[in-house]
């Protein structure tokens, strides 16, 4: 039996070198395409939910009211809650407003400023399922009801500066629309009874 020569014996490392630059090559590739694949799936998601978002900030009441003067309002600072038989509530408040809640405002009678905006979100009740004690949670989200302070749209003498708006939610459409029978004093007429408070129902609770 022959020995082997140097020669072939260097071609056959060569070769084994060479399969497993290409293993590497292809597992390489292999991972780069499952992360583009998975990126590009996030980004999908992503554009996914911006589009909800871009949809609903497209509307407007019958009076003018764009619900992106609200835009990010999912993430402003809860003021209150509050609950009828049949809607829960939580009321939350952009940074302008908030910024009056804590500086004492309506409480040491001044005003809220020019831009103070107030989200009252609505949600229908249900049992809860898993709690150890009886106790109602959030179901179905139904509706947004919106305040913004702007005495250039809304005359002082008549709404306090007040503009008021409604947009309601359909959870099988997963739509918003602006409810037509919305007029941008809608609320004014029960808020007057709070008038010395500046129109607002909700102080900021204690936290």
């Amino acid at each position: 039996m022959s020995e082997p020569t140097p020669k072939s014996g260097a071609a056959a490392q060569q070769r084994k070198v060479e399969t497993r630059t290409a293993v590497k090559r292809t597992r390489g590739f292999t991972i780069a395409a499952t992360a583009v694949a998975v990126l590009t799936a996030l980004g999908a998601v992503v554009l996914y939910a911006q589009s909800h978002d871009n949809d609903k900030y497209l509307l407007k009441s019958p009076s003018g009211i764009a619900f992106s003067d609200f835009r990010g309002y999912e993430d402003w600072s809860v003021v209150s809650s509050a609950r009828t038989d049949e809607v829960l509530k939580v009321i939350v408040a952009n940074p302008t407003m908030i910024a009056a809640y804590k500086a004492g405002t309506p409480l040491n009678g001044q005003p809220f400023p020019e831009g103070s905006r107030i989200v009252k979100l609505q949600w229908k009740p249900k049992k809860s399922t898993e709690a150890q004690f009886a106790v109602d949670v959030p179901d179905v989200f139904s509706q947004a009801f919106v305040m913004e302070k702007d005495s250039k749209r809304f005359p002082v003498s008549k709404t306090g500066g007040w503009g008021y708006a409604v947009f309601n939610y359909d959870a099988a459409s997963d739509k918003f629309t602006a409810d037509p029978k919305s007029l941008s004093d809608c609320g004014n007429a029960c808020h007057t009874v709070v008038k010395a408070k500046d129109y607002i129902f909700h102080p900021y609770q204690k936290r």
